[in-house]
């Protein structure tokens, strides 16, 4: 596959794994998990053309690692980022004392009165170091690099888990656990 063929599967496979499995008629299981046959057939029958090889060529490519393979490799699963109801199976875990999260200029004046909240997503995302955060952040435009002190937060009872593809996930983060680069 070529790069914008991997790209296309890969925005498919988000949309079908992360937020709309019910577009191609697949239902994920309570952990998110869907039968890799039945994913193919799905694209298939949608008008995607798609074999096993191609979709396990996205995941082994994609460099944020946003799909798992269960270990008896018959199921997908998005790590995360999710907009329905799924539970990843992921268990509380002390973050770093700093993680970050990477966004545009035009969101901060929300971010500052409301904090960094999940938006339609379970959680809010972090990154463990600012060179993810900007890569995140790059995507919709020059990145603005959010610090925040997730040790704080976890000293006042705020939770967090970290999810198979090294995403760091919270429910929220309050503004004053956060300070943005300075002229922001």
């Amino acid at each position: 596959m070529d790069k914008q063929q991997v790209v296309r599967l890969s925005k498919r496979l988000s949309r079908v794994l992360r937020h709309q499995p019910e577009r191609i008629g697949l239902t994920l299981d309570a952990g998110g998990w869907v039968p890799i046959d039945a994913l193919v057939a799905a694209l298939n029958a949608s008008g995607m053309r798609v074999t096993r090889a191609d979709l396990d060529e996205v995941v082994a490519r994609n460099d944020k690692r946003r799909y798992a393979v269960d270990a008896t490799g018959t199921r997908i699963r998005a790590s995360q980022g999710h907009t329905i109801d799924v539970d990843l199976g992921l268990h509380a875990t002390t973050p770093p004392a700093v993680l970050f999260h990477g966004t545009v200029a035009a969101a901060l004046p929300g971010i500052r009165q409301s904090g960094l909240i999940p938006m339609r997503r379970n959680h809010v995302h972090l990154s463990p170091d600012e060179e993810m955060a900007r890569v995140v952040g790059a995507r919709r435009g020059r990145p603005v690099i959010i610090r925040v002190n997730a040790a704080a937060m976890e000293d006042e009872g705020h939770t967090f888990f970290l999810s198979d593809n090294g995403v760091w996930l919270t429910a929220v983060v309050p503004a004053v656990y956060f300070t943005l680069p300075a002229g922001h």
